[in-house]
């Protein structure tokens, strides 16, 4: 008798544990667990780029929400993904330049954050921690972050997810925003395994100081001479993790030093910075400002990752010379010197590399695979086309707009442009037909590339927001 309870109790405990195995199998992605050698459910649901999403934000007062938008605090709300939805999500606004603007003109088109688990520890969605809604400020296009991920994905660089979502607030429409994936614990873990390394967002404290931590330059072993890097560290960060970021960039320091792989990992960087100089992103590492990275570091070696390209494709304004719209520069802009030369001795992340031959040398084959098999080709046209068509109907009734349907179909146009002439004359710099150096094109104006049918300015700016706010 004894022994026959014995057996039902095994019995009904195997069958509650079989019970328990099969529900986290069903629903355990939705928690953050997914299957070994597979993908994260999110990758395959919100970041499925072949359609435009629905997200629904679910909050009791949107209107005291805009209201203190500026002060970046997270409130709670829940959010429906494409009719899923989920309870006690973190939202908050955010932007540097951005949301000042946006509130500056009294508009209300923020782009957003979304945090899972901010409000409920472990909470996710299918794996996914944070994400944000891109607004597409000074974008009429709606392509440049969106076409500059694939092309940093398509060269093998680390990049974040994203899609079109079209977003709703209590049921109202609201706009077409761009969900990206933010880089946090689901990216490195998906990008890196389980056992990835440390991921930092190296950013100013003010444009005024020096910040040579930003550029990425080694000064002393003391930590504290970091801090616009190490406080801004995607995880607990200890002192064994700083020392390890500060050696390498001491190792990188050095132009003569024949080993940077030991510090650097080259072969990812060259391919990032193939895609980063294309795209002529003058608010980044190769501009004045130096940021809008990522800086990720696994056992001592350092890489460097995409991220915020709204303001590329020589759109960003503070970085124009006289006069603003110059296309025939910024089409032409030279592959080898893609900033002054003060800027480019402060950068030694892309300086130090070019100065060795065989480094120079795989960047310009890899520049060489990129025009050739992303837009000689045909796909960036066929993939620039696809998308058009997929969110043109979104963007006609995106209730929130910065510009007008006529402007996203003129912008859309200029950015196509832009890229198929900038990948004309990237062939020529490669053929040595036109310079790839600034003091070159300097000397030989005329072989350029004819951008004049070009106007920068189409593919959005400033001036949108006080026409957007005058409407």
């Amino acid at each position: 008798m004894l022994k026959d309870q014995k057996i039902d109790f095994i019995c009904i405990t195997a069958i509650l544990a079989a019970c328990i195995m099969a529900a986290l199998f069903l629903s355990g992605e939705k928690i953050g667990i997914t299957p070994l050698s597979s993908e994260p459910g999110y990758s395959s649901r919100l970041f499925d780029d072949s359609h435009v999403h629905h997200i629904d934000i679910q909050t009791d007062d949107w209107d005291a929400f805009l209201e203190t938008a500026s002060e970046e605090e997270y409130t709670e709300c829940n959010l429906s993904i494409d009719g899923e939805t989920f309870s006690s999500v973190g939202l908050r606004a955010k932007g540097n330049n951005s949301l000042r603007l946006v509130e500056e003109y009294g508009l209300d088109r923020y782009s957003l954050k979304i945090e899972f688990d901010h409000f409920q520890d472990g909470n996710t969605y299918y794996g996914l921690d944070k994400f944000s809604l891109d607004s597409s400020f000074q974008d009429n296009s709606y392509m440049k972050n969106y076409m500059t991920y694939d092309m940093m994905d398509f060269m093998g660089v680390p990049a974040p997810l994203c899609s079109y979502v079209n977003v709703t607030v209590n049921g109202e429409d609201w706009g077409l925003f761009l969900a990206v994936e933010e880089p946090e614990e689901a990216f490195a873990r998906r990008n890196f395994g389980a056992d990835h390394g440390m991921l930092y967002k190296p950013d100013y404290r003010s444009l005024e100081d020096e910040n040579r931590d930003v550029a990425l330059q080694y000064t002393t072993d003391d930590p504290a001479d970091y801090d616009n890097i190490f406080r801004h560290a995607r995880f607990d960060c200890s002192d064994s993790d700083m020392q390890r970021v500060i050696r390498a960039l001491k190792a990188l320091s050095d132009p003569d030093n024949a080993d940077l792989n030991s510090a650097v990992n080259v072969d990812e960087v060259l391919r990032y910075f193939t895609v980063q100089v294309f795209v002529v992103n003058l608010d980044s590492y190769l501009g004045k400002t130096g940021h809008n990275y990522f800086l990720y570091e696994e056992n001592g070696v350092l890489s460097i990752l995409p991220w915020d390209y709204n303001l590329a494709f020589a759109t960003y304004s503070l970085g124009m010379p006289d006069p603003v719209n110059d296309a025939q520069l910024y089409v032409n802009y030279p592959i080898d010197t893609p900033a002054s030369g003060e800027i480019m001795q402060n950068r030694p992340l892309y300086h130090n590399l070019m100065k060795q031959d065989e480094y120079f040398s795989q960047y310009h084959r890899y520049f060489d695979f990129f025009i050739r098999e992303y837009f000689e080709s045909g796909y960036f046209e066929e993939k620039t086309a696809g998308t058009i068509r997929m969110i043109a109907p979104y963007v006609k009734n995106d209730a929130t707009a910065f510009c007008s349907y006529a402007d996203f179909l003129t912008g859309a146009k200029t950015f196509t442009k832009f890229c198929l002439l900038r990948s004309e004359s990237v062939r020529c710099q490669l053929d040595g037909t036109i310079p790839s150096t600034i003091a070159g094109q300097k000397a030989d104006i005329d072989s350029r590339i004819d951008a004049s049918g070009i106007w920068l300015p189409d593919m959005g700016e400033i001036e949108d927001l006080r026409i957007s706010s005058s409407l």
